[in-house]
Formats: C-alpha cells, structure tokens, sequence
C-alpha cells in the first residue's frame, strides 16, 4: 500500500485533516505529522478527540519563537520523518509555517506535494499566510484550490496545469459536525477560571485573535467597545497569547457585555456560529463557517480573504472601530440559497481522488 505523509499543525488544518483522512485512510497509509505549532489542549488535542482523528504518528513540540526560527525548526524536523517514512506524497493544508516547512522539505527530497486550500491571496507578503502560501503553490506538484476565484490567482500564477478547484473541505465538516450537534457541547464552555458558563439565549459570537488586532491596547478596545454596546453579550473564546489583554482591558473598563472564555472545540465554536445572532471575526475560517450558516458576518481585516463570502454583503470587512463596526453589524442581509461556491460538501471525495489519479 503506498504511503502518504500528512503534515498538520493549527486549529484550521485539523478540521480538513478529519474529512479527508476519513477517505484517504481508504486507499492509504497515512502518516500523520502534528508539527505543534498549536500545542494547548483546546487548540490542539481537543479537536483530535471530539472529531475522532488518528493520533498522530509523530508529533514535533515546536511552536512559539520567530516565524524563521519555527519554519526553520520545522524544515529540518520534518526532513528527518520524510526521509525515515519515504512517502509517496505529502499532503498538505492552507497556510501556516507547517504547511510551507513541509513543502520545502518535501521538494528537496524529490517527494510530490499535494497542496489543498491552494491558491487564495490576500493581496500583501505582509501576511505571513501569504508568503506561505504563495511559496507552497508554486512548489506544490498538484494543487487544489477550494474556488474558482482561488484557481483564478493560479492561472495567473501560470499553475493552472496542475490546479482543479475540488471545494472547501471545511465545509464537508461544517454540513458533517454540523448534522450531529445536539447543544450538549455549549454546555461545557468554561470561563478564565474554569467555571461552566450559562449563555444567553441571544448572543453574538466573536473571534479574535490575529496580531494586527490584538497587539495594541486601542486596537482591540476599538472591538470590544463596539461589542459592549451592543442589544444582546457577545461570547469571546480567547487565544491564549490574547488572554491577558483580554481580561485587563475587560476589568479596566469594566465591560459587562463580553462574556470572555477559553478556547473551544470544533463542535462548540460551530455551535455558537449557527446560534447567533452575528458573527465578528478575524478567522478566515470562521468567516466561511459564519457564510455557510447563513449568519451575517462582519471581519475585522484590511483584507478580502474570502471574496465568495462577500457576495451581497453578508460579509464584510470593518477597521478595529467601534463605529465602524456597529454601522456594519446594523446592516441588512440576505442570502442567495442558490449561491454555492464552496462546493457540495463533498470536496475530500475530489480531493482523494485526485490523489489516486496522480499515484496510480
């Protein structure tokens, strides 16, 4: 049986693993790499648990530092597995220090890539994602675009020969997680100090974690003033290198109105995505998640991520300001059923296939 190394290691990657290696794991050994670069419990090992994803066979510990420091920790970590496994072809997903170490590992030892979540651009190199991604498509053997906007930015790239949009396998998880909620995880959701929290029947759910957000004290006060203000409490899962800014600032200007908590699961976070009222994010992924609800969406970025999700404003883009934000949260929005970009929810389907087609 030929073999496949999977190199994985942030919250948004494990959620793709879980639908395509459900089908790889068919047709192939899988060798699965946990890189680390999201080490906490509820970043990292509570996705594994609750969407019942094989243990990885390898797990690096590197997380934290300079983003040269971690690529590089990776590239050569990642180097020693691939030439102990000699896999037939590495796959990989979006568009962290993981995703590009791997790449360059495995181009320098002659070993196919396969690049899915390839092609989105933001437009600037001065998004680490971007240099990430940019270096892996043009390095990648096959890559797998989730949209037609994506695969777009790659024929201009001059890599259409090798791209096929095969969807969003985020949103085969979103439909399959999505089918076996019950409301029993939104009740496990803790606090700072690790105490169950009752929600509200009505409220917003916010994430916020990227550094051009959370860096500044004025900056994410700009978020939570808006938020604070608001008709219903807004629920804010905190990323653990936020939590302290989170809660000063919170106490300090004694906000009542933003329930602040830890990190969630998969099944929470799309739980409370699908009972709010709204969502305000930063996440690329939560953005889509946010679309494939049907719940408008306001993201804090100077940046298109995902132009899909934009389509008659049910999402759009605000500066880290109360005004600006509540002037877009009190917009009016309705969404076009028809309208489909991300796929059928069966992309991991395409995806393995494509991989076949390749390896046989």
């Amino acid at each position: 049986m030929k073999k496949i190394c999977s190199v994985v290691g942030a919250r948004p990657q494990f959620i793709k693993l879980a639908v395509v290696s459900r089908v790889l794991r068919k047709y192939y050994q899988e060798v699965l790499i946990h890189t680390g670069q999201h080490y906490d419990h509820n970043m990292s090992d509570v996705f594994f648990e609750e969407m019942d994803i094989p243990k990885p066979d390898y797990n690096l510990g590197i997380s934290g530092g300079m983003h040269g420091q971690m690529t590089g920790q990776m590239l050569i970590e990642i180097e020693k597995v691939f030439v102990k496994e000699q896999p037939d072809m590495v796959l990989l997903f979006g568009d962290t220090n993981s995703t590009m170490a791997a790449a360059l590992a495995a181009v320098k030892l002659h070993i196919p890539v396969c690049h899915v979540e390839a092609g989105n651009r933001f437009g600037t190199l001065e998004s680490p994602e971007e240099v990430n991604r940019t270096v892996t498509d043009h390095i990648s053997t096959i890559n797998l675009p989730c949209t037609e906007s994506s695969l777009n930015f790659l024929e201009r790239e001059g890599l259409g020969e090798i791209s096929t949009v095969v969807g969003d396998p985020m949103y085969d998880a979103f439909c399959y997680y999505t089918e076996q909620l019950d409301g029993s995880v939104l009740t496990e959701i803790k606090d700072f100090a690790g105490n169950i929290i009752t929600l509200p029947k009505k409220f917003y759910y916010m994430t916020c974690h990227r550094q051009e957000n959370t860096d500044t004290d004025e900056k994410l006060d700009g978020i939570f003033s808006a938020m604070e203000s608001l008709d219903f409490p807004t629920i804010y899962p905190v990323h653990p290198r936020n939590h302290d800014r989170a809660e000063r600032l919170c106490k300090e200007k004694g906000y009542k109105n933003i329930i602040l908590t830890l990190p969630v699961g998969y099944k929470a976070s799309i739980s409370l995505v699908n009972r709010a009222e709204k969502i305000v994010t930063d996440s690329g992924g939560v953005q889509r998640e946010a679309f494939f609800a049907g719940k408008p969406c306001v993201t804090v970025l100077d940046f298109v991520v995902w132009p899909e999700t934009m389509k008659d404003g049910c999402n759009i883009l605000a500066r880290p300001e109360k005004e600006d934000i509540l002037t877009k949260l009190n917009r009016t929005v309705t969404f076009d059923a028809d309208y489909q970009p991300f796929g059928d929810g069966h992309s991991a389907q395409k995806i393995v296939s494509i991989i076949k087609n390749f390896l046989n």
